[in-house]
């Protein structure tokens, strides 16, 4: 039975930098992914000064067969990445809360249409190229491109339906019925 879908471990990278700017303390960004990684909770990775790197947690990356062409768009990048999703935390602990991993770029930008949420592309890995790919050589299916035709509607006929039937003169039926025409003094 062939599978509609496939999953792996993803441990997601955040590096914490001061911001730039007043309003902002600190500046986040997924840096890296680690394929198969171990669950984790925030864990500190490395620290460079004021930088600090965290294994901020584990999401399964989950492959869907329908979504091939989103997944070609994303190997299609440069560098081919997958798309950490976070958001800001309403716990007081924390400043993120890690939403979901993808490597669909139509997803992504679903998320991103939003501005509610934090959208970084994460360059992939060998392997994970590798594996990605695979799936889409194996489920991809072509879709044959269908011309739309017009419909034979004559466009010359009369408008009907134009304006407000309440108005009775037809100079100018765009009018609200409660205006009246103003003239200049």
């Amino acid at each position: 039975m062939e599978r509609k879908s496939i999953s792996m471990p993803v441990g997601i990278v955040v590096r914490k930098t001061p911001g730039v700017t007043r309003w902002a303390k600190w500046a986040w960004k997924a840096v890296s992914v680690l394929p198969g990684a171990g669950p984790a909770d925030w864990r500190e990775l490395r620290r460079e000064g004021d930088a600090v790197e965290y294994h901020a947690g584990t999401l399964p990356l989950e492959l869907f067969r329908t979504d091939t062409e989103a997944y070609i768009t994303a190997l299609a990048n440069d560098p081919p990445s997958v798309y950490v999703i976070m958001r800001p935390s309403e716990r007081p602990d924390r400043e993120l809360e890690l939403l979901l991993i993808t490597a669909s770029a139509f997803e992504a930008q679903d998320y991103q249409d939003s501005s509610e949420e934090i959208v970084e592309p994460v360059p992939m890995t060998a392997g994970m190229i590798a594996w990605v790919r695979e799936w889409v050589e194996f489920h991809h299916v072509e879709e044959k491109f269908i011309k739309r035709r017009r419909d034979k509607k004559n466009i010359d006929m009369a408008d009907d339906g134009i304006g407000d039937e309440r108005i009775r003169q037809t100079a100018d039926v765009y009018r609200s019925p409660g205006s009246k025409k103003r003239t200049l003094q």
